[in-house]
């Protein structure tokens, strides 16, 4: 039949046909003719396991063979394959990931998979064999999960191993891989920053069970162990009763010496700074999921409330928590041993000293001892055993003094005063010292920063910021100090800055999507989050959190109040 006279004669007219199921039916097809032992032309044997397969299919499906067979190398041309590096049913279930797409992990496979997957370049069947591990990580197994992740260079498994380790080191100590690690792996460990204890001493009970665990042969790596452990972070009382007191340490001149710098640590706080830094920083876990409590504040309508918020990063859901006793805005919390802390604030009527304290096992407020002083817009930092609480507004004018309160004793002292009165300004810890940032005194709005040495009770200047700003959010992160929003006395900002100590240099990074005065900001998960706050119009319900610090996204609604 002639069609173009009846269609025209344009010969580039042309219409294209495309079947999307064509390769989905096909690969049935070929695993079925596979099974029935047609048309194979390679044959893979691994001990005395021997699997037919079509060269085509692997070379299509996995890296290894691809390269094998279109690169003339003598393999592309033999029938019989003798495997190396890999186990017989993890080959097996990778023939069979080639034809259908599909592979079953579960626990007496993974790791062989996991070997397998990797030496045959399959990338994604090796991650999806990390994430079956990741979501079984356990305190008796993780460290033996990230020896074989590093034995397969699998850096991305390293990792999530360390930082479940950094924070469950408490637990993973008490396992038999904890006592079965070699010498250089435990220094590994406890040399770090990032572990998650509550004091130096659990670092140095589990040290002491390793060694006693192997007694004559780990006892001559002691005093390398103690080297490695913080000992001038341990208590007078522990030193002397858990340390000297050790058999092991008392004969020998090694730890002894390292015994008695930690006691002039405590003794002689003048010679502090001739210990190594390294024994004497503070370990901080940065990547502990914790609940983000939301405090007291505003409305949208600006009256006071005592209402509290938590936030889940887990469930990312707000819900409502146990409310203060009274109405606090502008007030000034902390967290210490697993308590919360609220200080002063404003209750719509006056400035506040009055202080509560949130046991979050018996989910309730009680009244702690009040400060001695009515503070509002204050700043407060938890460092060591102490809080100190800095500066805010007594209702007629700024302040410059200084409260230091022992939850240990519930009592209040004063240290040195600021060396600015500082109002609406932000404090928070860093590397053993407690940094006072911007804020204003009535009159000016500084972008000044100082910090206090407890050792030596003196205020020192640092390097100013590169913005002026009160009502601004601080949090410290990954041995950084961060600083973002506030008011400059012109305009409400979004920009972050970050310190970094060991430069005394500021740095921008980039801004947050919303401007924010009255912000609040928090470290949890490995990031930082920057919750409510006002931005020149209304006050904000909104968060954002960034991922990494250098870069901020909006995340989600906090209700319906603003923390100030």
């Amino acid at each position: 039949m002639d069609t173009s006279c009846e269609l025209g004669s344009d010969e580039s007219s042309y219409e294209i046909f495309k079947q999307d199921s064509l390769f989905a039916e096909s690969f049935p097809l070929m695993k079925e003719i596979r099974r029935q032992g047609k048309l194979c032309d390679v044959t893979l044997k691994v001990d005395n396991h021997s699997f037919s397969a079509h060269r085509i299919v692997l070379a299509a499906t996995i890296p290894y063979f691809y390269a094998m067979f279109t690169h003339n190398m003598a393999e592309s041309r033999i029938k019989e394959i003798t495997m190396k590096e890999i186990e017989p049913h993890a080959l097996e279930s990778l023939i069979n990931f080639a034809y259908s797409g599909v592979v079953k992990i579960d626990n007496q496979n993974v790791q062989g998979l996991m070997v397998g997957a990797s030496f045959l370049q399959l990338n994604k069947v090796r991650d999806a064999c990390a994430d079956f591990l990741k979501d079984r990580f356990h305190p008796q197994n993780v460290l033996g999960i990230r020896h074989f992740a590093d034995t397969l260079g699998c850096a991305q498994l390293v990792t999530s191993a360390d930082r479940y380790i950094h924070q469950y080191f408490s637990k993973v100590a008490l396992s038999d891989e904890f006592m079965g690690l070699s010498f250089d792996d435990l220094i590994d460990i406890v040399r770090r920053d990032e572990l998650n204890v509550p004091t130096e001493e659990r670092i140095f009970d589990a040290c002491m069970k390793w060694v006693k665990f192997e007694q004559q042969t780990r006892a001559v790596y002691l005093p390398n162990i103690l080297a490695n452990i913080r000992l001038p972070l341990l208590s007078p009382q522990f030193l002397a009763d858990n340390v000297a007191t050790e058999e092991l340490i008392r004969t020998s001149h090694k730890c002894r010496d390292l015994l008695d710098e930690a006691r002039d640590f405590h003794l002689m706080p003048e010679r502090r700074a001739l210990v190594s830094a390294s024994r004497t920083r503070p370990r901080c876990c940065d990547y502990v999921v914790g609940q983000i409590y939301a405090v007291g504040g505003l409305t949208k309508n600006g009256e006071s409330v005592s209402t509290v918020e938590i936030y889940d990063p887990v469930t990312k859901e707000w819900k409502m928590g146990e409310a203060m006793s009274m109405l606090r805005s502008r007030v000034g919390v902390a967290v210490m041993e697993g308590k919360l802390y609220a200080f002063g604030g404003f209750n719509g009527t006056e400035r506040l000293s009055t202080v509560e304290v949130y046991d979050p096992v018996h989910k309730k407020w009680n009244q702690g001892k009040p400060m001695r002083c009515k503070r509002s817009a204050v700043g407060v930092a938890a460092l060591d055993d102490l809080v100190y609480v800095c500066g805010g507004y007594d209702g007629v004018t700024s302040l410059s003094t200084v409260e230091c309160y022992s939850p240990k004793t519930d009592s209040w002292t004063t240290v040195a005063p600021m060396m600015k009165y500082r109002s609406a300004g932000g404090v928070a810890p860093l590397g053993g010292y407690v940094y006072a940032l911007g804020g204003h005194d009535g009159l000016s709005i500084f972008d000044s920063v100082e910090r206090y040495d407890v050792t030596t009770n003196t205020w020192t200047k640092v390097r100013s910021m590169l913005n002026r700003r009160c009502r601004l959010g601080v949090a410290t992160l990954g041995g950084k100090l961060y600083a973002c929003g506030g008011y400059d006395g012109s305009c409400f900002l979004r920009s972050v800055e970050v310190y970094i100590p060991e430069k005394d240099q500021w740095q921008l990074i980039a801004p947050m999507n919303v401007k924010r005065s009255r912000v609040a900001l928090a470290a949890n998960m490995g990031k930082l989050w920057a919750i409510g706050g006002y931005d020149g119009e209304s006050n904000l319900s909104t968060v954002e959190v960034s991922a990494p610090p250098e870069r901020c996204i909006q995340l989600v609604p906090a209700a319906e109040v603003i923390r100030t």
